[in-house]
């Protein structure tokens, strides 16, 4: 076939499917816009048709649709969007490269071309592949009588991985060596794809940067008056199949047929919609079992994983809850009695302000509680390196005026991995930023990020690496967020 011959050194690749022409400079060969599959509304993805003659891989695919947000102005009503983009180097090598395949966060907005792989590729000689997915409520959407409700956007990644292992060698690549990395939502997929039997095999490591695949939400954590959550990524897909009749009258429909025909800027209509659906079902053939369970319980693909987040998760969203904190009162809504025991070890007046002393609660509660949890329980079974992104300076490159310092926040490691126009990196960032990106292209490579001059990172047992300006060193996870207090 196509897509095992030999690698095309030129900007014309042959895949499976038909041949595309890309971008090549004297750093990097880069295609864009590669459709991996197609789909109807609420359906599982089928692979692509094939194609004759050379089709242009210049210019990205459309992203799937979504409304933006006040942080991110991207839209779109376009249901064809399952495309993926690949940047190699340029050079040729002599054995294959290792392929990192990159889920983006947030589940309700975004595409793959947003993220700049061509650092990453050249700099870490892996090739390098980001994909559309489909998002909200046209991935986590659930009805009566829909097969594998609430699962479409995980679909879509595993058939996206499926291309991968049937093209990745006419790239140079290696499909035998496959790392699934992602930040946020994406990670927290990943999450998913550990314990979906469907996945076994797409994937040989697994990089998972602030993911929450075993989080839970006290009451108002995220958003004042929302109940506690037993998940914040899973439902039932009873849940999300009473989910979609609700909202489906919302739109005057009361039948699946109805719900299909409706044009999509219609389905946007609902301002709550794409959010409503942020999340993914299990009971179903494609997430049988509770992720959270079965990761805890050790039933999970056994790949080597690093992971880990931020030192300072929740400031950011804390920012975005639109409120002021009123500390301690707003402690009663989440934690009630035990309330005023997490303000004495939390005391307002150790912090700078209100929304700060909140934020370092919310981070130890919901953030490293649920990265810890599932670092340990990973590492029973699989070698684990775990991580804190802990640059408390770093660039923010979102458009927000937060009036607070966000420190090291999440998601704010992404411009150490993915150059940001909007984040600028000083000198000492940028060599935090070359070392990180030696670690997780080592890890991709060999499944530990060890190597070369870097600083030693030990797996899980030994400590969690602490990556900071000119400060790479083991750290006590579990002391410095006060686990032992929450636990």
């Amino acid at each position: 076939m196509a897509g095992t011959q030999a690698p095309d050194t030129g900007a014309v690749v042959g895949t499976d499917t038909g041949a595309v022409r890309g971008t090549m400079t004297s750093a990097y060969r880069q295609f864009t816009g590669i459709r991996y599959a197609t789909a109807a509304r609420w359906a599982a993805p089928v692979r692509a048709p094939a194609w004759k003659g050379v089709r242009d891989a210049t210019k990205p695919g459309s992203p799937c649709p979504q409304v933006g947000s006040e942080y991110a102005k991207i839209s779109s009503e376009d249901e064809d969007c399952l495309f993926l983009n690949v940047t190699t180097p340029a050079r040729s090598s002599s054995r294959p490269r290792p392929v990192m395949v990159w889920i983006h966060g947030d589940g309700a907005l975004g595409a793959g071309h947003l993220s700049d792989a061509r650092r990453m590729a050249t700099t870490g000689d892996v090739i390098v592949v980001t994909i559309n997915y489909r998002l909200g409520v046209f991935s986590g959407f659930g009805y009566p009588g829909l097969p594998d409700s609430g699962t479409f956007g995980l679909q879509d990644q595993q058939e996206a991985l499926r291309w991968v292992r049937r093209n990745a060698a006419a790239f140079g690549g290696d499909p035998g060596n496959v790392t699934l990395f992602g930040v946020s939502f994406g990670a927290t997929a990943i999450g998913g794809h550990l314990t979906s039997p469907g996945a076994g095999g797409l994937f040989h490591r697994a990089i998972m940067q602030s993911g929450h695949a075993m989080m839970d939400l006290p009451a108002g954590s995220m958003i004042a008056g929302v109940p506690a959550l037993p998940s914040l990524v899973w439902r039932t897909t009873d849940e999300v199949r009473a989910m979609g009749e609700w909202y489906g009258r919302q739109l005057g429909c009361s039948s699946l047929g109805c719900l299909r025909k409706l044009p999509v800027r219609k389905i946007l209509s609902i301002p709550q919609i794409m959010n409503a659906f942020q999340v993914y079902a299990h009971g179903n053939t494609v997430l049988p079992e509770l992720p959270s369970a079965a990761l805890a319980q050790g039933r999970f693909h056994r790949v080597p994983v690093l992971a880990g987040g931020t030192k300072d998760e929740h400031r950011l969203f804390a920012l975005l809850r639109g409120k002021e904190i009123a500390y301690p009162d707003d402690l009663k809504e989440s934690f009630g009695d035990q309330a005023a025991a997490i303000a004495r070890k939390y005391p307002l007046k150790s912090y700078k302000s209100p929304v700060l002393a909140w934020s370092a609660v919310m981070t130890d509660r919901i953030w490293a509680r649920s990265t810890h949890a599932q670092n340990t329980a990973l590492a029973r079974h699989t070698p684990v390196y775990g991580y804190e992104f802990a640059d408390r300076e770093a660039p923010m490159f979102l458009p927000l005026e937060p009036g607070f310092p966000l420190g090291a926040y999440h998601a704010g490691d992404l411009p150490y991995l993915f150059p940001e126009p909007k984040a600028t990196l000083t000198p000492a960032q940028r060599k935090l930023s070359a070392r990180m990106t030696a670690y997780w292209t080592r890890f991709a490579r060999t499944g530990d990020p060890n190597g070369g001059d870097l600083p030693r990172w030990p797996t899980l047992g030994d400590g969690t690496l602490s990556l900071a300006p000119g400060d790479i060193r083991l750290v006590d996870y579990a002391a410095e967020h006060r686990l032992g207090f929450w636990n």
